[in-house]
């Protein structure tokens, strides 16, 4: 059962060109190098300088599997080292776990 986490944060505004491009950075490394897929979501409505990273994986063991990995690369760390420190307002990053209701299956139920 696919894992979703919708991890919001607030682009500090004088940095937004660098914090742009750091998420390009994190987002290709993370696609390229880990069993889990990212996008970047950037904001249409509401506050104009809330962005966020949507990242699905195949299940919570996977989601931990991969956080392990990204936590034991150093450069993953100093990718995201350098984006929490220098391109997010601080205390800004809230995260959320998401997961999808699985379909009924027609066949159980005609089963019965």
């Amino acid at each position: 059962m696919p894992i979703y986490v919708y991890q919001t944060f607030v682009l500090k505004q004088e940095k937004f060109k660098e914090g742009i491009e750091n998420l390009r950075e994190i987002k290709k490394f993370r696609n390229d190098h880990y069993s889990h897929h990212v996008e970047i979501l950037t904001p249409v409505s509401g506050e104009h300088d809330k962005y966020a990273l949507l990242t699905t994986y195949d299940g919570l063991a996977e989601m931990e599997l991969q956080s392990k990995k990204m936590f034991d690369d150093e450069d993953y760390l100093k990718l995201i080292g350098d984006f929490f420190l220098e391109n997010i307002v601080q205390g800004s990053m809230y995260t959320q776990i998401y997961r999808s209701i699985n379909e009924k299956n027609p066949d159980k139920k005609q089963a019965k």
